[in-house]
């Protein structure tokens, strides 16, 4: 890709070539990437990531109440049953990806914060009231829908908010809360299992309105972020995106010797659907091989072993429903210190060292650790441990994958690309997983489920091997040097 060509400093306010009124030269990009990081990054950090601390709570509960459903009178759920309920949330999170996310590169990042999480609140609350499989999985899908479009605009919005020399961290971080959720998630199934404080039949439906009442406080943070300006200055609205970049390096200091380099832009309402098929699948066909193997890899990996978690427990290793939480804890804990401790590498030795890096180890390490269970020398206490050594390096490469897609792809088709990416994968690799991996547990035999993990091992070994190939070294670079806007002109 060509970078942005290089024009002299001048005054901030993007200026209408004469010849064109569509026509801007905006520094917007550069001055976005010069800063350092401030308060107003914080604020942005707090407001999108608790959407993923929100995701966690969800597929912790689901996966930590199975136990509940399936002891319930009223549900009497199936391993196969909580199979096809989970499965059912993630294919709603597939299409609210593809939905939502071509409504966010057409009417806005901040637009769609709100829609989505909407959707959610209202979906959540539901699923507490479910009365049988069919409700249940209702509510469910429409929840992943929620959370599915969430995904599309938030990444997009990390990416374009946040400075260059800091994508990377921020980005695997953010993406990595998901996991203090799931923590959230394990404490509040740790209580409201317990027959000794409450009614498992009353408590499992309590933890669903807690992760309603969750998402109201994040309606409320949502306020705190504004519209991409790197999205206006393309949409027509330059002088509402000057006025939001002002803003932030009001509370901002920058690095006076970067460049203000600048980019000629045409202006644009939308993208139409055969350019951004045109730009995914021909211009930037390996980015997309790259970015779907990621994405597949990751999705089969977590989603069957994450959301059959819990029936493992309790099916091969004896442990009670209201006890799932204890096992989560630890298993959390690895996911989240793996972004958190390992995130800061993506930015320096780099996306093409870090990701197949994560990628690799984590298969491996799944392999061996699905060998051990087979044979049966692990306790419920050591197969905890090695999934939480697992995931420590897991937690960051599933990061990356998202980080991978949304910052190697055009301004204009970013979302889409995400939740093409989120979607297809998640398809191939997500809503597959839980139904398989609770059809292997059903067997109750260790040697079908190991081969189930022999199967997301060997998923994650050749993203590993792709990225490694085929990955594009996007540390600390301008998003636009990266890949060219659309919209850019000579």
């Amino acid at each position: 890709m060509n970078d942005p060509r290089p024009l002299a400093p001048a005054a901030a306010k993007a200026v209408p070539a004469r010849e064109d009124a569509r026509l801007i030269e905006t520094d917007i990009p550069a001055r976005l990437d010069r800063l350092r990081w401030s308060g107003f990054h914080t604020r942005v950090v707090l407001a999108l990531g608790i959407t993923w601390i929100l995701d966690g709570l969800e597929v912790t509960l689901a996966g930590a109440l199975s136990g509940a459903l399936k002891d319930s009178a009223v549900m009497r759920f199936s391993n196969l049953d909580v199979g096809i309920a989970n499965s059912a949330y993630l294919a709603g999170a597939v299409l609210g990806a593809l939905g939502f996310g071509w409504l966010t590169d057409r009417i806005g990042r901040k637009k769609l914060f709100f829609i989505t999480l909407a959707l959610y609140l209202a979906a959540t609350a539901a699923t507490a009231l479910s009365w049988n499989l069919a409700s249940y999985a209702l509510f469910r899908f429409l929840t992943g829908a929620g959370i599915g479009g969430e995904y599309t605009a938030i990444n997009s919005t990390i990416q374009e908010l946040v400075p260059a020399r800091y994508r990377g961290f921020t980005d695997l971080v953010i993406n990595g809360s998901f996991w203090l959720g799931a923590a959230l998630g394990a404490v509040a199934a740790i209580v409201l299992l317990d027959p000794a404080v409450i009614d498992p039949e009353t408590g499992w439906r309590l933890a669903y309105f807690s992760g309603a009442g969750l998402g109201l406080v994040v309606f409320v943070m949502r306020f705190w972020i504004p519209e991409s300006p790197r999205w206006l200055m393309i949409h027509g609205q330059p002088e509402r995106a000057q006025r939001i970049v002002a803003e932030i390096e009001q509370g901002a200091r920058h690095d006076g010797s970067l460049r203000l380099l600048k980019i000629r832009l045409r202006m644009r309402s939308h993208t139409p659907l055969r350019e951004a098929a045109h730009t995914l699948f021909v211009t930037h066909r390996r980015r997309a091989w790259v970015g779907l193997t990621l994405m597949t890899a990751q999705a089969f990996f977590y989603n069957a072993i994450f959301f059959t978690y819990a029936l493992v427990l309790t099916d091969f290793y004896g442990i009670g429903a209201s006890q799932v939480g204890w096992y989560i804890l630890p298993f959390a804990a690895g996911n989240f210190l793996g972004p958190l401790l390992l995130g800061r590498l993506f930015d320096t030795l780099g996306r093409r060292v870090m990701i197949p890096l994560t990628y690799g180890t984590s298969g491996l390490l799944l392999a061996l650790s699905g060998y051990l269970f087979a044979i049966g020398v692990l306790s419920a206490q050591t197969q905890t441990i090695a999934w939480m050594v697992i995931f420590f390096f897991a937690s960051p490469a599933a990061s990356a994958a998202y980080l991978t897609v949304s910052e190697t792809f055009p301004l204009e088709i970013r979302a889409l690309a995400i939740a093409l990416f989120y979607a297809i994968g998640t398809g191939i690799g997500g809503v597959i997983g839980p139904a398989l991996f609770g059809a292997l547990i059903d067997t109750g035999s260790r040697a079908s489920v190991f081969a189930g993990y022999l199967l997301g091992a060997a998923l994650m070994l050749v993203a590993a091997l792709v990225s490694r190939r085929y990955g594009i070294a996007a540390e600390r670079r301008s998003l636009e040097s990266v890949a060219r806007p659309l919209a850019a002109v000579e």
